[in-house]
């Protein structure tokens, strides 16, 4: 499927509830700041199990198709996490003024506060990133990523059918066009996923969740991850 016809997906359906998977990079989301974990030394109580982010079932799976790492050069970057671990996957850019530095600080502050709660346990939490906008982001994302959370992954492919195969089992929606004046505008799914050791996407956040609640989701996930 090309960008254009996914480009036009406008809406896809989670369970039966349909959510807008497109997002211009204009909107506001929670905006934590680092500062506010300070004193956080307890996740959301929840009935044991429930998470709050979004599972479809039965579990995509997303570990069919690889791409390109730009950390470490040569690798091929796989859908799928390490034994008892969780990974974290974000489909953005670069030049996002908005939507993406929201949802990676408060990924950022949800990693922290899950170190506050069980030192140790953030580590085993991977993180990747994957441009959407590869013309402009090949050699930068790296260092990006990293000025949010610093052992993330940084991947990406000018090969834009291989990254909708990739990002298809994700629902990912993304549309790149250049205006007449040059300006590039971006649109694209505002999701983080979760992505565990078989390569399932086993939780989908929304653009906004808080970070007491990505955290809380996490701790639940990496306790099933070594059941």
């Amino acid at each position: 499927m090309r960008t254009s016809e996914l480009s036009r997906r406008s809406f896809f359906a989670f369970g039966g509830v349909s959510l807008l998977a497109l997002a211009a990079c204009g909107s506001s989301g929670s905006g934590e700041s680092l500062d506010d974990v300070a004193g956080s030394d307890e996740l959301p109580a929840r009935e044991p199990g429930v998470v709050s982010g979004i599972v479809r079932e039965p579990f995509p799976v997303v570990d069919t198709v690889s791409l390109p790492s730009l950390t470490n050069p040569g690798d091929e970057f796989v859908f799928r996490a390490d034994p008892g671990e969780v990974k974290v996957v974000y489909f953005g850019f670069t030049n996002c003024p908005d939507v993406c530095p929201t949802t990676l600080a408060d990924l950022t502050v949800a990693l922290r506060k899950l170190e506050q709660v069980e030192p140790g346990l953030s580590d085993r939490v991977e993180t990747v990133m994957i441009t959407v906008d590869p013309d402009r982001d090949l050699e930068i994302l790296p260092q990006y990523i990293t000025s949010f959370v610093s052992d993330a992954v940084a991947v990406g492919t000018t090969d834009t059918d291989l990254l909708e195969q990739a990002g298809e089992p994700f629902g990912l929606v993304y549309d790149v066009r250049v205006l007449d004046d040059g300006t590039v505008e971006v649109d694209h799914s505002p999701f983080l996923y979760a992505v565990d050791d078989q390569g399932q996407l086993v939780l989908t956040w929304q653009f906004g969740v808080s970070s007491d609640d990505m955290a809380a989701d996490l701790a639940i996930l990496l306790e099933r991850a070594v059941a």
